[in-house]
């Protein structure tokens, strides 16, 4: 009895030939398994192939997914006694068919002892890895995953490593990055101070290259780190004259103000997290799991760290140590380190930098020394970082630990690739029923994360073995991913129709929809900072009655003038003025606009506010808007708590934190702001009297904290009283939630528990972020059901 089995998902990097080799082993089986174009290929036979079928599903690594195993009885081979074995792949084993990579893996418990353990031939090694754990993703230059198709081809391997790579009881045992400090990848230091030095031995490598850092970090010093999927800037957290330093030399703010964007921090252990951070079971657990992501956390009260490490934020972006590397910082006596701060390698709005010569030039102005390795990063991976919402873990950014890994629709996909967005960008490849975003982009806007977007795409698309019939993109025609969508598809001959221009609120709806496998109608409610809309307008505050395929807009805010457009984002005092002047403006009000203007914006020099004025009085670079992220920074600059933004959201952020100020809710959450609607569709939302309330508390000396609460109650009631009109109306009772606004964890609970309570059923992302880095899997899925039915209606 001999059977051929075709299994597809995350089935290489993961350990699993050398699984099935021992299971056939265990079961007197014999035949062959390899790396095939689809995943892995299996031929064997014997008396107890149904039971080895059955366990092969029931317990793979830990690290695999499969997907589907497809059986097939095939002729008995002639030579039983052959034995089984692990046969290399060619490129006839290849197909058609495409194959998923693993992302890289944190280092494994066993790892993590061998490393510290005196006694092993790999101790203090900072490139120890096995079949558990260790770079996947990022070294991986083409399919299958063997040595010769990943960036360990150049180190071949001592005999003893080869000896562990050829043993099937070793844990080793076809652990394709596999080496040691005889035959591997090594770490240096090159120092741009000479009091960082290693003294002039150009033999420090390794471990005391790491002790040359380590007493650098002590000493005030910057370091550039070479990682896993890129270089970080370290510093140590507790040095508040160097993290400053850092801040000051990393990138200035869109206001040209030094930027206040929070730092991640790496800590030894959840230990020590739990001195300066609330981390419960939920949190423990996926901050030491296998995609160690930079977890946010809140801060305690107590917490000792620099406030400057995240001004203005009620939570620190925290992650443990995920490569040996990283282990061996916190190691010895040269390591007192409680924390470090370990931010992206790169200056503002450009990818991370991955390769030594680029580290240099681009960070030598930030760093004092830099920690290089030679082993090669193929493909370019950040950090991930996620949170606990409600017990479950939610992805604000899908990098390292996450990426390539597929997310699986009930619907089919024809070959296809979304562009994304222009800020938080990201792409995503689809085939069947596998949508694959890929890692996070960032801000399009300089050369080099454009050439990332292009090299991104490129690289899963050969490593899929996908030839797109269909490109999506975003509805914006000067967003760098049009651009780069419509260039794609020209020079791949694909035709216009075939080129699909996605909504950008749309795609934001329809991407949590194909999460929770929606098919529609659901009523979309979606909140964001800007997005192209179809009236030529800029949309942000929007609901929909929507499906994969198509939207009805049916209500939204009213519209309000972006005074200087971009500018308006980076100074949220101007959409204040541009509230204020429409709040007093209607007519019964018996305060003149200009008047409550001059009063609440005082500290705003009279020459900006004049201007800003005739540019709205005179329609002049003033588009209209409906954004709810524009509302959420113009009531917090009407507090008085942000006027300049340094970093997108930061406005946002911070009238958040402020309504966490208070460990008590005293606020009577049945009395919200008012607001009025519309008689005719699409409803229009007016929140003028919210507005002249605001404003009314706030002179009145009612705390800051009170108000932050009670708007955040008013935009939850706001959603609800609109989702609950628009269900009656449509018969539907789903309402998803999406957009950059829904990254407020109070906003979120509040809203989810007035839908409930109305009879409602909320739905938000998870696995892919539901700001503009999860807009590519929307954009996909709505141009295949477009395809779809633009071929139906053809005919074909």
């Amino acid at each position: 009895m001999r059977r051929r089995i075709e299994i597809t998902g995350v089935v290489q990097g993961v350990g699993f030939r050398p699984f099935v080799y021992n299971l056939a082993r265990s079961f007197g089986l014999t035949g062959w398994c390899l790396n095939s174009g689809a995943g892995v290929t299996i031929e064997v036979e014997g008396a107890e192939v149904g039971a080895f079928i059955t366990a092969l599903r029931a317990s793979p690594p830990p690290r695999a997914n499969i997907e589907h195993i497809s059986v097939a009885v095939i002729a008995p081979h002639a030579n039983i006694a052959e034995g089984f074995e692990i046969k290399e792949s060619s490129p006839s084993d290849l197909g058609h068919e495409t194959t998923h990579i693993s992302p890289d893996i944190a280092t494994c418990a066993e790892c993590a002892k061998e490393l510290l353990d005196p006694t092993n031939r790999r101790h203090l090694y900072p490139f120890i890895n096995c079949t558990n754990c260790g770079p996947r993703y990022s070294i991986t230059i083409g399919v299958p995953y063997d040595r010769p198709l990943t960036t360990m081809a150049p180190f071949t391997m001592c005999a003893a490593c080869q000896s562990e790579y050829d043993d099937p009881a070793d844990r080793r045992f076809h652990a394709q990055p596999n080496g040691c400090a005889e035959c591997g990848p090594r770490a240096w230091v090159e120092a741009t101070k000479v009091e960082y030095t290693t003294g002039g031995d150009d033999r420090a490598t390794n471990y005391k290259a790491i002790e040359t850092v380590q007493q650098a970090l002590k000493d005030g010093a910057i370091a550039a780190l070479k990682g896993l999927g890129g270089f970080h800037l370290a510093c140590d957290a507790a040095n508040s004259k160097t993290v400053e330093r850092l801040r000051r030399l990393k990138r200035t703010g869109r206001s040209k103000e030094q930027n206040n964007k929070p730092f991640a921090l790496m800590v030894k252990s959840i230990e020590r997290a739990r001195e300066f951070a609330v981390v419960g079971t939920d949190e423990a657990r996926l901050l030491a799991s296998a995609t160690a992501p930079i977890l946010l956390v809140d801060k305690r009260a107590e917490a000792k760290l620099p406030d400057s490490i995240a001004r203005g934020s009620t939570t620190y972006g925290i992650m443990l140590p995920y490569t040996p590397l990283h282990h061996l910082l916190f190691h010895g006596q040269g390591s007192s380190f409680d924390a470090l701060v370990m931010t992206s390698g790169n200056r503002s709005d450009e990818p991370i930098a991955i390769d030594n010569d680029e580290a240099k030039e681009r960070l030598s102005g930030i760093a004092d020394l830099f920690l290089f390795h030679d082993r090669s990063i193929h493909l370019r991976v950040d950090d991930s970082i996620m949170r606990i919402n409600d017990g479950r873990p939610t992805v604000l950014r899908r990098a390292r630990g996450i990426t390539p890994t597929a997310i699986k629709l009930k619907s089919t996909l024809p070959d296809s690739v979304a562009f994304g967005a222009q800020q938080k960008n990201s792409i995503c490849i689809g085939h069947g029923t596998s949508a694959i975003p890929g890692p996070h982009i960032g801000e399009l806007d300089t050369e080099s994360a454009i050439g990332f977007q292009a090299s991104t795409i490129k690289s899963l698309l050969e490593i899929n073995n996908i030839e797109p019939e269909i490109v999506a993109h975003d509805l914006h025609p000067d967003y760098a991913s049009t651009h780069g969508a419509v260039e794609f598809a020209k020079s791949n001959s694909i035709s216009k129709d075939r080129v699909f221009a996605i909504q950008h609120h749309h795609a934001h709806i329809v991407s949590c929809m194909a999460e929770h496998g929606l098919t529609g109608p659901v009523v979309g409610v979606a909140f964001d900072g800007t997005g192209a809309g179809t009236d030529g307008n800029v949309w942000g505050g929007e609901f929909f009655i929507s499906k994969r395929d198509s939207y009805i807009r049916r209500a939204h805010f009213k519209y309000i003038a972006m005074a200087g457009a971009e500018r308006a984002v980076e100074e949220p005092w101007r959409m204040a003025l541009g509230y204020i002047l429409q709040a007093y403006g209607e007519e019964g009000n018996p305060e003149r606009p200009g008047e409550v203007v001059g009063r609440v914006l005082a500290r705003i020099p009279d020459r900006e506010r004049i201007n800003v004025l005739k540019m709205i009085d005179r329609k002049i670079n003033s588009p209209l808007t409906s954004s709810a992220g524009r509302l959420f920074d113009a009531v917090s600059s009407i507090l008085g708590l942000r006027d300049r933004a340094t970093y997108e959201g930061e406005a946002a952020v911070e009238l958040e934190a402020m309504a966490y100020t208070k460990a008590t809710d005293t606020l009577d959450t049945k009395k919200t702001y008012g607001y009025t609607v519309s008689d005719t569709e699409p409803y229009v939302i007016d929140v003028a009297p919210m507005i002249r309330a605001i404003i009314e508390e706030h002179e009145a000396g009612i705390d800051r904290a009170e108000i932050s609460k009670r708007f955040h109650h008013s935009i939850a009631a706001i959603i609800t009283d609109t989702a609950l009109r628009l269900s009656k109306e449509a018969e539907v009772t789903d309402v998803v939630l999406s957009g950059g606004v829904f990254q407020n964890r109070l906003l979120c609970r509040l809203a989810k528990e007035r839908l409930t309570r109305a009879g409602l059923t909320p739905w938000f992302n998870s696995t892919v972020p539901t700001n503009d880095g999860g807009i590519s899997l929307g954009q996909i899925v709505a141009a295949a059901e477009q395809f779809s039915k633009q071929r139906k209606e053809s005919g074909n």
